[in-house]
């Protein structure tokens, strides 16, 4: 009796295992941080990477992905700027919310929104593995501007990008692409028309991008050398082009250089990069020159670069790099393992120059110091501070055309 009693309980206990497998229950992984893997049947599978991501047979999976960037920040300006655009200000800068993932047949898609300031789409595409190293890209995306541009703000080392970013117009747009890349070398190529909040009938501007990248080993460092062309068309002879930047600070809409609205044809940007990693330190160099063609008319051209320094204090921790572009740093010892994450600190010199053939847009330099604390994979803490020389502004200090700004922001930042 006792051994019979024996028998069904064993069977029992493996019936319950097999139900427990089915439904998903039986979880298995390293233990390390953003890595688990749970199997719900013989077919499908989630790991954690950030948030679920959900694995089938024959090619399927699913991700829910998003973003929170809340910042504050002060702008000091002289008190003589006819503006109230300064001051302290606490905003919502970024609340993406979406999803991604593979279909059968080496295709992928991306559908992300932004809904901190109403509902902005930002990277909205279909793509296809066409061979191991040849992607296509089909939607709205970035037309390969350069480095800085490239790199996701979620691991930029200050708030904002260099201002030849914003003041240049880079910004996602509808096109068709294409990636090849092996070992080495990395060539992107594609043709767009607009961004997707801005395509009527009355706009059908168009232009071809490409950019190169060479990023081989240089000893134990990472050797980054780029550079990108981008031919654009305004295709409409009432068309006008505006080029300006902030102050350092997303926190005001106050523009201190700003070349107003001019008519032109089409544009002409080139821009160059240059980088290397080395263990915790890392060096950047970028330039971008942008031509704005006006028939019958000189042709204005504007330029702006930065150099960057930074080096990450922890031990042990390293910059992320990866497709051509900066990467997420990943803490050696998290505060989930008892440690303090990561931190870095960097220092920048940042120039724009809006002026030529008689568009005064004024010139803008900043001199930028940040901090940056990693306590775990996917939150970051950031904080920043730049002195700002302004020439020949837009806006007046009563009379005078240059003067010094300060601005000072921090950034709480989660992802998934």
């Amino acid at each position: 009796m006792q051994a019979e009693i024996g028998r069904l309980a064993a069977q029992v206990e493996e019936l319950e295992a097999r139900e427990r497998a089915e439904a998903g229950d039986l979880v298995s992984g390293s233990g390390s941080e953003g890595s688990m893997t749970v199997t719900a049947g013989a077919d499908t599978s989630v790991t954690w990477k950030g948030a679920p991501e959900v694995e089938a047979a024959g090619g399927w999976s699913f991700k829910p992905r998003g973003r929170i960037q809340i910042d504050s920040g002060v702008v000091d300006a002289p008190a003589s700027i006819a503006s109230d655009g300064f001051g302290f200000t606490t905003e919502l800068r970024r609340a993406y919310l979406g999803v991604d993932g593979t279909i059968p047949g080496n295709f992928g898609y991306r559908i992300e929104a932004d809904f901190a300031d109403g509902v902005d789409l930002t990277d909205v595409y279909l793509t296809y593995d066409a061979s191991e190293h040849l992607t296509l890209t089909l939607g709205h995306q970035k037309p390969f501007w350069g480095l800085e541009e490239m790199t996701s703000d979620l691991f930029t080392t200050m708030l904002e990008r260099a201002a030849f970013n914003s003041a240049f117009g880079f910004e996602r747009r509808v096109g068709i692409s294409g990636t090849y890349a092996k070992e080495a070398v990395q060539v992107q190529f594609g043709i767009f028309t607009d961004d997707i909040d801005s395509l009527d009938d009355s706009n059908n501007s168009y232009s071809i991008d490409g950019r190169v990248v060479f990023n081989p080993k240089l000893g134990d460092g990472q050797l980054h050398i780029g550079g990108s062309a981008h031919l654009r068309d305004l295709n409409d002879a009432a068309s006008t082009v505006r080029y300006r930047a902030r102050p350092f600070s997303h926190t005001t809409d106050v523009r201190l250089i700003d070349t107003g609205e001019f008519s032109a044809s089409g544009e002409r940007n080139f821009g160059l990069e240059l980088a290397y990693l080395h263990g915790p330190f890392h060096a950047v160099v970028e330039g971008h020159q942008m031509t704005a063609r006006r028939p019958g008319l000189p042709d204005p051209t504007f330029r702006g670069g930065y150099a960057e320094v930074g080096m990450l204090l922890t031990p042990g921790d390293r910059p992320g790099y990866r497709n051509g572009a900066f990467d997420r740093i990943r803490p050696v010892n998290p505060v989930t393992a008892g440690g303090i994450g990561a931190i870095q600190v960097n220092a920048r010199y940042d120039t724009l120059d809006l002026s030529d053939e008689g568009i005064a847009g004024g010139r803008q330099q900043t001199l930028g110091f940040s901090a940056v604390w990693v306590p775990t994979d996917y939150l970051r803490f950031l904080v920043n501070y730049g002195h700002l020389w302004i020439d020949d502004a837009a806006v007046l200090a009563g009379t005078d055309s240059g003067y010094e700004v300060d601005a000072v922001a921090v950034r709480a930042q989660v992802d998934f």
